[in-house]
C-alpha cells in the first residue's frame, strides 16, 4: 500500500501505538507490538503471526523497501516526522520502525508435541518472568534449531515487546505454548518418548558428559530458586561444569550452552 502520513497522534488509525509502554503491562486486546527492521524482517518472512500495520519515521521509510516487499500486500504503511511518532508511543522511538501484530490463539501443548520430529528438541521455561531472560532463551531456541518452547503460566509472556526485541524475532518464529504447570508439560513429554534433562548448578551428572536421546527436553527454571525439587526429582538433572568456587551462569547463558551440547551431539 501507499504510505499514509500522520501528523495527529490522536489519530485513530495509529490507537494501538498510542503509550507504548503503559500498554504493554495493560495490555493491546490481543495484539503485540515488534520494533525494529530484523524483528520485522522475521515478523513478515515467519508468518506465523499476522502484521495488522507499520509506523515508520519518514526518514527511514526508503532504506526499509526490501523489508516491506515481505509484508502482506494489504498492510497499512503509516509515517510520521519523529516528534509526532514520540508522541504517540510516549517515549523517544530511536530506531523508528514499530509494527503491531495480532496473537494467535493459544497453542495446545500436546498438538505441539505430537507434531514433532522423530528428533526433536525442546525447551521448558518454569517460572521465568524476567522478560530479557525469555527473549534471550527464545534466541538461543532458533539459534540451535529447537524445535519448540514450553512455558508454565508462571512465565513472562513471550509477545511482550522486550521480549521480543530481545529475542530478535525469534519469538515470533519459533512455535511456543503454555501449559498449566510444569508437572503438566513433564507427562506429556514422558508420554511421547522424550528424555527429560533438568539443568541445576546441583545436577547429578555433568552436561558435557551426557548422551543425546533422539527426543529431548532441556528444563530451565529461575535464577536463585531454580526448578522445583519436585519436578527435579521426576527428571534427570545435568549441571554445566564450572571454575571451583563459582556456583552458575545467567540462565540465559545457560540455556545456550546446554542446546548447543543437545544440538550438536549425536543420538545415542
Amino acid at each position: 500500500m501507499e504510505p499514509v502520513r500522520i501528523d495527529d497522534p490522536a489519530d485513530p488509525r495509529v490507537a494501538f501505538y498510542l503509550s507504548v509502554r503503559e500498554r504493554d503491562l495493560a495490555g493491546r486486546q490481543g495484539r503485540f507490538v515488534a520494533e525494529g527492521k530484523v524483528v520485522l524482517n522475521v515478523l513478515f518472512e515467519a508468518a506465523r503471526f499476522e502484521p495488522d500495520s507499520i509506523l515508520v519515521l519518514e526518514n527511514r521509510l526508503p532504506g526499509l523497501a526490501d523489508t516491506l516487499r515481505l509484508a502482506p500486500a494489504t498492510m497499512p504503511i503509516y509515517v510520521a516526522p519523529q516528534s509526532v511518532m514520540d508522541a504517540i508511543a510516549g517515549f523517544h522511538i530511536h530506531r523508528g520502525i514499530l509494527a503491531i501484530g495480532r496473537k494467535r490463539s493459544a497453542e495446545d501443548p500436546q498438538a505441539i508435541i505430537a507434531s514433532l520430529p522423530r528428533r526433536a528438541l525442546v525447551v521448558v521455561l518454569v517460572g521465568l518472568s524476567n522478560h530479557d531472560n525469555v527473549g534471550a532463551i527464545f534466541r538461543n531456541a532458533a539459534a540451535f534449531g529447537a524445535d519448540a518452547v514450553l512455558l508454565d503460566t508462571a512465565c513472562c509472556d513471550p509477545l511482550y515487546r522486550k521480549a521480543i526485541r530481545v529475542s530478535v524475532g525469534a519469538v515470533l518464529k519459533v512455535p511456543f505454548a503454555i501449559a498449566p504447570d510444569a508437572s503438566t508439560i513433564a507427562a506429556l513429554l514422558d508420554g511421547e518418548g522424550f528424555g527429560q534433562f533438568a539443568l541445576s548448578p546441583g545436577g547429578a551428572g555433568d552436561i558435557r558428559d551426557t548422551a543425546r536421546p533422539d527426543r529431548v527436553a532441556v528444563y530451565l527454571g529461575t535464577e536463585g530458586d531454580g526448578l522445583p525439587q519436585t519436578l527435579m526429582a521426576r527428571l534427570r538433572t545435568v549441571r554445566i561444569g564450572m571454575a571451583p568456587a563459582f556456583d552458575s551462569l545467567n540462565v540465559a547463558a545457560a540455556s545456550a550452552i546446554a542446546l548447543h551440547h543437545f544440538a550438536t551431539t549425536k543420538g545415542r
